[in-house]
């Protein structure tokens, strides 16, 4: 906060409180003259001194914003690269699903306290890559074949009828960059790109899910879909799938395209409910359908 000279209220009352009207009246009229010149230097000098401790405290709280903006960077820099490290092992099979995944260890080979380890770790669990079992820690999850068809299910019913309520809603514009994001995917398939399409793959869904325009419907699926992130990555990282899934999504689009409502449910829910089918087959199986 800027502070006030309490120097400038002491010598204001100096020629109140000091000095003594003189017999000479002309002498009394120049000491008034002299005493509010120097009034008015020493106000002038303390305010450039407030002003220069002012600015110094400010740029003191600039430069700990700074730092503190630069710690908090570092990290959520350090959370994403656990959160990538372990999810790549998971995936790739090098942590054993109902294997404990060590807390002390983990910070210990990032060099770090264990606060940024617990937080991924959190975040792992909502996505359905850990359990945190109380009195043992981390463990990665399991899902059972129930677990699978029950989420896939679920997951293409939701998505199916979003798929009909955008079919009316969705304008042209929004049909295109549907149309521009299964590009991008096509070209990120090529490139074996599994991350990052990933990631886009998800701005596709959840365009048509929003122009859907049901508030409920969209809160429900980001729940659902929320914790059972994993698979959904499992089932794009077979081979071939990325390819597939491009071109499921263009039958999509052309349903939008054509106003009909009816086949891009239909299209939707197939493309969900076989991608649970294959998961369950362990993986193995010969795709002839993406999974979205």
């Amino acid at each position: 906060m800027p502070r006030r000279c309490v120097t400038c209220d002491l010598v204001s009352s100096l020629p109140h409180n000091v000095f003594q009207k003189p017999v000479n009246k002309e002498h009394y009229y120049l000491l008034q003259l002299v005493t509010s010149f120097l009034i008015g230097i020493i106000d002038i000098v303390c305010a450039l001194y407030t002003m220069f401790i002012n600015c110094f405290y400010l740029l003191q709280i600039g430069e700990i914003t700074d730092f503190m903006k630069k710690t908090v960077e570092r990290h959520q820099t350090l959370r994403e690269k656990i959160l990538e490290v372990i999810k790549d092992a998971i995936i790739s099979g090098e942590m054993k699903a109902g294997s404990r995944v060590s807390e002390p260890e983990m910070a210990e080979r990032f060099g770090i306290s264990r606060t940024p380890i617990r937080e991924a770790f959190r975040q792992l669990a909502a996505e359905g890559y850990l359990t945190i079992v109380p009195r043992k820690g981390a463990v990665i999850r399991i899902f059972s074949p129930r677990d699978i068809e029950e989420f896939y299910a679920v997951k293409s019913i939701l998505e199916g009828y979003a798929a009909r309520l955008a079919c009316e809603k969705l304008s042209d514009k929004d049909i295109d960059r549907l149309e521009a994001i299964n590009n991008r995917l096509e070209d990120l398939g090529r490139q074996n790109d599994v991350k990052h399409f990933f990631k886009i793959h998800n701005d596709f869904h959840s365009l048509f899910i929003k122009a859907a325009d049901n508030e409920k419907l969209r809160e429900i699926h980001n729940s659902l879909v929320e914790r059972f992130q994993r698979l959904r990555f499992t089932s794009l990282s077979l081979p071939g799938r990325m390819a597939l899934s491009v071109q499921e999504h263009k039958k999509i689009i052309e349903a939008f395209r054509a106003r009909d409502g009816e086949k891009a449910e239909q299209l939707v829910r197939k493309n969900a409910e076989y991608g649970g089918r294959v998961l369950m087959e362990g993986h193995g199986a010969q795709v002839t359908m993406a999974a979205c």
